[in-house]
């Protein structure tokens, strides 16, 4: 194929795609490109299919550190486990583009983003989509495209939308959208914002949803212009006998799902599987057709469930669509943690821990993003025993990652500003038992833990996950949706915020038809469902703790000058070192002179306190202090004001009366009490007088000289002879 360059401009910004000059083995291969930032995106489709009852697809987002001339650290100095963005970015890629697919395609997919330039002023990750939907074009894929992504922030000053916002943009917007489809209809939902109501937030998304349609017009000029090789990808087809023998169960399947316990369902549900399997099949026939015979038992189970919401209104557990399930809410859940809660609605059951520190213990990230760190951190954690299951625990995989990130970013915009509350912190959403929207439980009790640990949040930030069921033009949205709702459903759509609005939002779809309409009446009942929700949490902790745990650090805030920072670090960090150690209290100084002193027992702090601004003191006329003596000269001795200032007191001043020697009144490393009596202003030298003197000891005055005429140069000038001019 020769190579294409499709370039074109969109909301004032500068795109392109290209191919047939790179990766030519793959499938599918394009560069795409905004501004100077360039991504290859790859897809190859295996030519064997798989014998699996589910679409292997695999997206890898590959961050490249020379993309912003870096070279990576560690040891190897090469790029190792993904970042936390990087995982993002892979997800939000897979996202859009697993429901496009034929029902029933089989062959691996392996989609490949990797980043080859980032100008640090275009973002990079929802271009990948286009490209990756291209890709997958050019390899005539069984793919319901073109798809694309854009991002859209809105100007906080003018109010205007705009499309894929350069970063400096988004740092002027109270909006970051992303949302990703077809020209006709949305596919995922990914959002951060703060406190905007449903109405902005649905402009947002037309808005958006207008543009996705613009770039997909884009994309489908680029495809015209490529010459595609025409492939045959066989979609699998099920032996349709296995439908016939399975269908005549669906009454027993509707009477197993109506059980609001999950595990005695999942129990009910399994056990007809396995009698349908062991009546219905043979043993060689469930040996020839496993994978189809599951996929139709599952797809079964999803009729079912789906027809009973559908024609009664009634869902699995008894009930109405849009009904919460029971709330648990205990704040406060553990001793000695700086900050706990504890959120359970249904048998979906989180325990949300916060923790305290300094602002030096933020997370650095070390991406190719314009970013370099964050000092709140949320970790959402998934054990298999939470599911009742046994597996591997290992690091978080990507569907953690993603959870995490989601109740993160929730309650970011009701976070204290650092000059508020100068501290990092950290929350830890340990999942103890799930059944769907662990996702939003972690978001609550995230709220919860806050509160509990004092951290003044602007407001408590609530969730719920909605759902919908869409056969035709029946439409039922259901609120706090379980699990089974979510793997049988439609869409997964969470929405967190305060009473003010919006702070998060994340929605996956699986159902093609999906409009802003549908989207509308979610948001519309799912603000319902949070305000339910936020009441039962308020019930149990109205407002922040008014102080701080007695086991969390209590940080007190200085300012010096910048010039003294030299003298509060010490050379080789000697000084700073000295004052943690005697104290036990913490220190960060930044460049600016701000300096956060930390400290769990209060007077640990104050100590620090207190000797970091006797180091930057400036002694001034009439102060008085306490200082040890550190020098003795003929002329007076040197007392030690600061740790930075000594101050000269004359040996006029030691004591009362006439002193021959200072050392017949004073030693090295006594401790007196002085009174600054001048400051030079040229020089800053220092004058003192001593408080409290003790009057001269006998014998110390020094002894009045008598003239010795005996001595050499010593004679009476009487005694001189005149001397003789010199004759010309």
């Amino acid at each position: 194929m020769e190579k294409i360059v499709e370039k074109f401009e969109l909301y004032g910004k500068e795109y392109r795609l290209e191919t047939g000059e790179l990766a030519k083995q793959a499938t599918g291969a394009v560069l795409v490109g905004q501004g100077d930032t360039t991504v290859l995106v790859t897809a190859v489709i295996s030519n064997q299919e798989k014998d699996y009852d589910f679409f292997p697809l695999t997206v890898d987002y590959i961050e490249k550190m020379y993309a912003v001339g870096r070279i990576p650290g560690g040891y190897l100095k090469r790029e190792a486990r993904p970042s936390e963005k990087g995982t993002l970015t892979a997800r939000m890629i897979d996202r859009p583009i697993r429901p496009g697919f034929a029902e029933g395609f089989k062959r691996e997919v392996h989609v490949v983003a990797t980043t080859l330039v980032a100008d640090q002023v275009n973002p990079i990750d929802n271009i990948c989509v286009m490209g990756a939907s291209a890709a997958l074009m050019l390899g005539d894929a069984p793919f319901d495209g073109p798809c694309a992504c854009v991002r859209v922030a809105r100007d906080i000053d003018t109010g205007d939308f705009i499309c894929n916002p350069t970063y400096e943009e988004q740092a002027n917007s109270d909006l970051d959208l992303i949302i990703a489809g077809t020209a006709d209809y949305i596919s995922m939902i990914e959002a951060g914002a703060k406190e905007i109501s449903e109405e902005d937030m649905l402009a947002a998304m037309q808005f958006g949803q207008t543009a996705i349609a613009k770039f997909c017009e884009a994309q489908a000029r680029f495809l015209d212009r490529c010459d595609i090789e025409k492939r045959e990808w066989p979609v699998h087809q099920a032996d349709p006998s296995i439908a016939e023998r399975i269908t005549p169960f669906a009454g027993e399947m509707s009477a197993a799902l109506k059980d609001a316990d999950k595990l005695a369902r999942m129990g009910k549900v399994e056990e007809l599987k396995e009698r349908i399997k062991a009546e219905q099949f043979t043993e060689e026939e469930r040996a020839a057709w496993g994978a189809d015979i599951a996929a139709e038992l599952k797809l079964l189970e999803k009729h079912a469930m789906r027809a009973m919401v559908i024609e009664t209104g009634e869902r699995a557990d008894g009930r109405t669509p849009e009904e919460i399930r029971p709330l648990h809410i205990v704040p406060g859940y553990l001793p000695r943690v700086h900050g706990s809660g504890l959120f359970q609605r249904g048998q979906t059951q989180v325990l949300s821990i916060a923790t305290l520190g300094m602002l030096n213990e933020w997370q650095r990230l070390d991406t190719i993003e314009p970013v370099e760190g964050k000092r709140y951190m949320h970790q959402y954690n998934f054990p298999p025993y939470c599911t009742g299951e046994v597996g591997r625990m290992g690091a978080p995989k990507r569907r953690e990652v993603g959870h995490g990130a989601l109740a993160e970013r929730a309650l970011i915009p009701v976070l204290p500003s650092e000059d508020e509350f100068p501290y990092a912190i950290r929350v830890v959403s340990e999942v103890l038992e799930s059944n769907g929207s662990s996702s939003m439980a972690s978001t609550c009790g995230s709220t919860l833990a806050l509160m509990d640990a004092g951290v003044p949040i602007k407001a408590p930030v609530s969730g719920i996950a909605m759902g919908l069921i869409k056969e035709g033009d029946d439409v039922v949205i259901l609120s706090d949706i379980q699990g089974i709702e979510d793997f049988l459903g439609d869409m997964d759509f969470k929405v967190t915020g305060t009473e003010n609005g919006i702070t998060a939002l994340q929605m996956d779809n699986k159902a093609r038809g999906l409009s802003v309409e549908i989207l509308a009446r979610a948001l519309a009942q799912a603000k319902r469902g949070r305000a339910h929700i936020l009441s039962a949490m308020l019930e149990q902790i109205a407002e922040p703790r008014p102080e701080l745990s007695d086991y969390a650090p209590r940080i007190e805030t200085i300012h010096i000058p910048v010039d003294k920072i030299r003298d509060v670090i010490g050379s080789g960090g000697k000084v700073v070192r000295g004052i943690q150690e005697e104290t036990g209290a913490s220190i960060d100084i930044q460049e600016d002179g701000t300096i956060h002193i930390a400290a769990v027992q209060g007077p640990a702090g104050e100590a620090a306190k207190k000797m970091i601004l006797g180091i930057v003191k400036e002694p001034e006329v009439g102060e008085e202090y306490e200082g040890e003596v550190v020098g003795i000269k003929d002329f007076g001795a040197f007392v030690k004001l600061t740790p930075a200032k000594d101050g000269l007191l004359h040996i006029s001043r030691v004591a009362n009366g006439r002193v021959g020697k200072v050392e017949d009144v004073l030693n090295l490393g006594d401790v007196i009490k002085v009174k600054v009596l001048e400051v030079d202003e040229k020089t800053g030298k220092i004058s003192l007088d001593r408080l409290d003197k003790p009057d001269a000891p006998a014998g110390s005055a020094p002894a009045r000289r008598e003239r010795d005429d005996s001595k050499p140069g010593r004679n009476n000038n009487r005694d001189r002879k005149p001397r003789r001019s010199h004759e010309a």
